[in-house]
């Protein structure tokens, strides 16, 4: 058996190296919870920033690096997924901030889909909600570790007990604390470090713009400086801990357990401690399954996966980028890649790495890491780009529409512009677009998981492209995905619409009774509820389809 070259073994081993020193990572929750004022707190406590965008109150808010669009900056919140490299001490983070709004889970579930570990932000007030929840449910289906962050504890709230037998019951994982909090919920004293026992104090800082000075005294003058508050918070973080919540980070990547941190992100109070978890303890870049359910393992030649398409993100040039994540070997710029999906050659000499919005030339990438590629406009998500080992990831399911409209020009001069930026926002997935004969080529449909897209479409559509836009409202709320053999069967109904999605078709209905009712006409034909008409017929949710 031959011997690997020298210089081989060297590069893999450079390789398992680099590998070894990524996080990437995923913020999680439901809309409000402070996912981007944490995102941001996190820069600030890695000192990529210098001062953080986000004070009290959304009225008095500056925008955070993650949110770059006029709308995510005017709403204060997020709407579509940013990538954000950072180091914490010689570890690289890949942060990237998912969208909380529930009309764009397909947007987070694509970046779950590049991650490998997740920080679930709750609400001290609100507890699990349902985003939150579906948003775990899907990090479940992928086996990604979870560590949770009870966010906003200087506001008044729900028990910390309380919290953790809500973790526990919903998400079927013993909560395992390392923080705990002193003082109850809007009267925050510190955090207790629940291994050592220490007490740890903090100096806010105005409006939260910089790090929060700390110190950390020990369980004696903590009783002294904290009196009742420290009592009570050494008799409940005990509790937790004798009841099986003690950390292992074997139950943590197993998923068994779930660590658990308190904090304010606006305060920037117990975001050192989640960074200094996501530095020791995540996992880092690991191999990927392919298509066939293989792993591919880091040192294998070059592969990695696009995860999302975002266009206009430099208005000055109004490019277009494909974010992919790498997935094994080394990303060079200007090498000459396969394109897995159509077997063509494929340029990768404009690749970059974001900061936001921000953004600069990357020329070497390691597995973990997340690239963007500008103008690279034969790319889709769920794309595989590979080096000589030939390799093919699994596609991304798309998410069922739920709501429809007729889209026109608001100008008929624009309509050539009009077309052209339709067509863009269908392929970073903003919104889905639809063909129905019954409508013509004119008119297209559009179909999204919640109205918030639509606004989305039509402020991209205005701004973006100069082509402003009218949304007609269609009364469809039962999709059903249809044989194409059995399309020509339903032509000419009334009770439907049939609209094709690419290479698939759909039956759109006004509600539930009507499909009832074709199914008593027609008792043969297989038809494959989605979305709502599953969530209506079996109490589910799934939404993918």
């Amino acid at each position: 058996m031959r011997e690997e070259p020298q210089e081989d073994r060297i590069e893999q081993q450079r390789v398992v190296d680099e590998a070894a020193r990524r996080r990437t990572i995923a913020v999680i929750s439901h809309p409000d919870a402070g996912k981007s004022t944490l995102s941001e707190a996190m820069l600030l406590h890695a000192r990529a920033i210098s001062q953080a965008g986000a004070t009290h109150g959304k009225a008095g808010r500056r925008g955070t690096v993650s949110d770059w669009m006029e709308m995510e900056q005017a709403r204060g919140i997020s709407i579509s997924s940013a990538a954000i490299q950072f180091e914490v001490g010689d570890v690289i983070v890949n942060l990237v901030d998912t969208p909380g709004h529930a009309d764009f889970s397909e947007d987070t579930y694509r970046v779950l889909a590049a991650v490998d570990a997740a920080v679930m932000l709750i609400d001290a007030a609100k507890g699990m909600e349902a985003q939150t929840v579906k948003l775990f449910d899907v990090c479940a289906d992928r086996g990604i570790p979870i560590v949770a962050m009870i966010n906003k504890w200087d506001r008044p709230g729900k028990d910390a007990l309380e919290l953790m037998d809500e973790v526990r019951d919903v998400t079927g994982m013993r909560p395992m604390p390392l923080t705990w909090p002193v003082g109850m919920s809007g009267h925050m004293v510190g955090l207790r470090h629940v291994e050592s026992g220490d007490l740890e104090l903090y100096e806010r800082t105005a409006g939260g713009a910089q790090v929060a000075e700390s110190r950390r005294v020990d369980g004696r003058e903590a009783e002294e400086v904290a009196g009742a508050d420290w009592s009570t918070a050494v008799d409940e973080s005990e509790l937790v801990t004798l009841d099986g919540g003690e950390y292992d980070r074997d139950a943590f990547l197993d998923r068994t357990g779930i660590p658990v941190l308190f904090g304010s992100a606006v305060q920037n109070i117990g975001v050192a401690h989640l960074l200094d978890f996501v530095r020791d303890e995540a996992p880092a870049a690991r191999p990927r399954l392919d298509v066939d359910g293989n792993p591919r393992a880091v040192t294998a030649g070059f592969s990695a996966q696009v995860f999302k398409i975002q266009a206009n993100m430099d208005p000055a040039h109004r490019d277009r980028l494909a974010f992919l994540r790498v997935c094994s070997g080394v990303f060079e710029r200007g090498m000459t890649t396969q394109h897995a999906q159509s077997g063509r050659p494929f340029a990768t000499k404009y690749a970059q790495q974001m900061f936001g919005q921000e953004r600069q030339t990357v020329e070497q990438a390691w597995p973990g890491d997340i690239v963007g590629l500008v103008n690279a406009s034969s790319l889709r998500p769920g794309d595989t780009l590979h080096g000589e080992d030939a390799v093919r990831f699994a596609g991304m399911p798309r998410f069922a529409p739920e709501v429809f409209a007729l889209a026109s020009p608001a100008d008929s001069s624009t309509a050539k512009k009009f077309r052209k930026g339709i067509a863009q926002l269908a392929e970073e997935g903003v919104v889905q677009l639809l063909e129905s004969e019954r409508r013509g080529v004119q008119t297209p449909m559009l179909g999204a998981v919640g109205e918030m897209q639509f606004e989305v479409a039509a402020q991209r559509m205005q701004v973006d492209f100069s082509a402003a836009m009218r949304l007609s409202p269609l009364p469809y709320t039962v999709v059903c995905r249809v044989d194409p053999a059995d399309v020509a069967l339903l032509e000419g109904r009334r009770d439907l619409e049939i609209a094709r999605r690419d290479d698939e078709y759909l039956a759109l209905f006004a509600d539930l009774w009507r499909l009832r009712a074709l199914r008593r006409d027609m008792p043969d034909l297989v038809l494959e509820p989605l979305g709502r008409a599953i969530d209506e017929a079996t109490g589910a949710a799934p939404r993918r389809a």
